[in-house]
């Protein structure tokens, strides 16, 4: 990237260190990010423009040119197996190694996290870190110890299931919200042992709590929204929130259509249920985790047409969740795109958070929480 060209060419005795300096502080006068770290505690790298298969990034120059303009410091990426006739397993590693080799053919750029130190590491590098994650559990077959395969391979975080139920526990979809099954403990006590983050996004309530009392490590919810705003399924309620929180866990605010109830959320949704966390939770353990890209799209109807398609398939896969259509967007309307997170950060001052709480929010609070799973 240019910039990271233009400080390597002022490095060079006291007289280039000064330059630097005074770059550095006209960005940060100008650019209310320059001096945060930004953490998507669920995202994406890719382009929605281009309707590909799969879930490993896809890095265009315009992907990695938008990343770097938008501020973000590091990116829990989905890997592997979420739904689909794919073996779990075998599609998982596939999608691991596929994007380890990307991050090495893309080095100057991209940073794969394995530590809270990394985090810090690619904002002082000026790279996008990367954090693989999981979204579906499935992957474990009947076989805790594969946790230790995928914690070796760099897998971070570990979402338990995803809409409907699957062998460790319900998903927010399924009716019975039976919670964990006897596997699932086994799994999280596995994940514990390892050191790799327990999500509970996507969980139905008592899977959820369940998880939260039997981890012996601090559990997140890395994206959701909250019940007591808007009543949806994939919402999380208080009991849920506030239990993560007194645990030590995070909690990331989505940028999703089940913000409102209508399914077209906008910009002071988000900011709504990020209030409500914050008052539930407290201002230590709230942050964002948006489920979305910040590449921007170029023509809204010809996107609206692919995602008409995918909502379909989503449907007759048995994966969708309440409030999701052909006609809501999977992002906020007005809050998407490079400057998504600098808007936010601007509509939280004007909600009259101090620059402190917005640090916390946009990035702080998930490194305290990485700090404390993974290790400094």
């Amino acid at each position: 990237m240019a910039t990271m060209i233009d400080r390597r060419g002022f490095i060079g005795g006291a007289a280039g260190l000064a330059a630097v300096a005074t770059i550095s502080d006209a960005r940060a006068a100008t650019d209310p990010l320059a001096a945060m770290i930004v953490v998507n505690a669920l995202g994406g790298l890719d382009d929605p423009n281009q309707h590909g298969e799969g879930l490993v990034p896809g890095l265009s120059a315009r992907v990695l040119r938008e990343a770097h303009q938008s501020g973000v410091t590091a990116i829990n990426v989905t890997l592997g197996y979420v739904s689909g006739p794919k073996e779990p397993f075998e599609y998982s590693v596939r999608e691991i190694a596929q994007t380890d080799a990307l991050v090495r053919l893309h080095d100057r750029d991209l940073l794969k996290i394995l530590s809270a130190a990394d985090i810090r590491r690619a904002k002082r590098d000026n790279r996008i870190g990367l954090i693989y994650g999981f979204q579906n559990g499935a992957m474990m077959g009947g076989d805790a110890s594969r946790v230790d395969i995928f914690a070796d391979l760099g897998v971070r975080i570990f979402q338990l299931t995803y809409n409907p139920a699957n062998q460790l526990g319900d998903g927010s979809m399924a009716p019975e919200n039976r919670g964990l099954t006897p596997f699932g403990r086994e799994v999280i006590a596995r994940l514990n042992a390892r050191r790799v983050m327990v999500d509970l996004s996507h969980s139905g309530e008592r899977t959820c709590l369940e998880a939260a009392r039997v981890s012996t490590q601090p559990i997140s919810i890395n994206h959701t929204g909250c019940r007591a705003v808007t009543d949806l399924p994939r919402n999380k309620t208080d009991a849920e929130l506030r239990l993560v929180a007194e645990r030590g866990g995070f909690v990331g605010i989505y940028f999703m259509p089940f913000l409102d109830i209508s399914g077209h959320a906008h910009a002071q949704d988000v900011v709504a249920h990020i209030d409500h966390a914050v008052n539930i939770c407290g201002e230590d353990h709230v942050g964002i985790g948006t489920d979305g890209t910040v590449t921007q799209i170029d023509d809204l109807k010809v996107y609206e047409s692919a995602l008409a398609k995918e909502i379909a398939e989503r449907r007759a896969a048995g994966i969708s969740a309440a409030g999701e259509r052909p006609d809501t967007y999977p992002f906020v309307i007005d809050l998407r795109g490079p400057d998504q997170f600098r808007k936010l950060a601007r509509l939280l001052g004007e909600k009259g958070y101090s620059t402190t709480r917005i640090e916390k929010i946009l990035g702080q609070n998930f490194l305290r929480y990485a700090e404390t799973v993974w290790g400094a």
